[in-house]
């Protein structure tokens, strides 16, 4: 009998351990706000702790790299997360797209930014901030906009770079920049107008900002919040924070 409670009382323990997981997320800068409201939608009908990493994509993975013990990685970009899967350290056939980026040239300022873009070709402004193209794919985005208006060279001399998207809002948000390059959905909420001025960027002037994720240490919970992120629950939430989900999507 003493053998039987004590079997019963392991598969007691183990199985309230598979219900009570504990999930570590690496999430890119640009989705971290939206991120933290799908999780918790997600602990309130699951009940297992998401704890979110969020930083520069260049940055987690590096730290992915390196051992960082993170279950799942939600880049700004296609490139890293299959690397990652190139290289084995992610599950295989877990790769997803779970977002589309929207570029926004933004300034706090009422009439600074037209709806055109055309204030970057002008000389009303010191200092313009953009992400590090090099880390964040907003940044690369945001450059190929900037090349595409014929202006990226000469004005090098007046950015500001953010070693990520959340850093690059608050160079302009605090005034260290009067405009920026930012996503959509850091100034996206539901009911309010964007403040300032801006220019939402036409799809059309620089490479899809997909966001993919992969998980890197498989389980039954890391499938379980995958599933999750792929509901029409999330999808609405995803949208309403100014990402568009699919590629041909307006």
């Amino acid at each position: 009998m003493r053998t039987k409670s004590v079997i019963t009382l392991l598969l007691f323990l183990n199985g309230s351990s598979i219900f009570a997981a504990e999930l570590h997320v690496a999430v890119a800068a640009n989705f971290s706000n939206t991120m933290h409201t799908i999780v918790d939608a997600y602990q309130a009908k699951h009940g297992h702790e998401v704890k979110i990493s969020s930083g520069s994509t260049g940055k987690l993975y590096a730290q992915i790299k390196h051992g960082a013990p993170f279950d799942l990685f939600f880049a700004a970009d296609t490139h890293r997360p299959g690397l990652l899967e190139q290289d084995k350290l992610a599950a295989t056939d877990s790769r997803f797209t779970y977002a589309i980026g929207q570029l926004l040239l933004w300034s706090p300022q009422l009439s600074l930014v037209d709806s055109q873009g055309d204030v970057l070709t002008q000389s009303g402004f010191e200092h313009l901030a953009i992400a590090n193209p090099k880390l964040a794919p907003y940044g690369a985005a945001a450059k190929a906009v900037l090349q595409h208006k014929g202006v990226w060279k000469t004005l090098r001399g007046r950015m500001v770079r953010g070693e990520n998207i959340s850093q690059t809002f608050h160079f302009v948000q605090s005034g260290n920049a009067e405009l920026g390059f930012v996503a959509l959905s850091q100034l996206t909420k539901v009911g309010i107008d964007i403040p300032g001025s801006y220019w939402l960027i036409p799809k059309d002037l620089y490479p899809p900002i997909e966001q993919q994720a992969v998980i890197l240490r498989d389980s039954i919970v890391a499938r379980e919040f995958v599933e999750f992120i792929q509901s029409d629950e999330s999808a609405a939430l995803i949208r309403s924070h100014g990402y568009r989900i699919d590629i041909g999507e307006l």
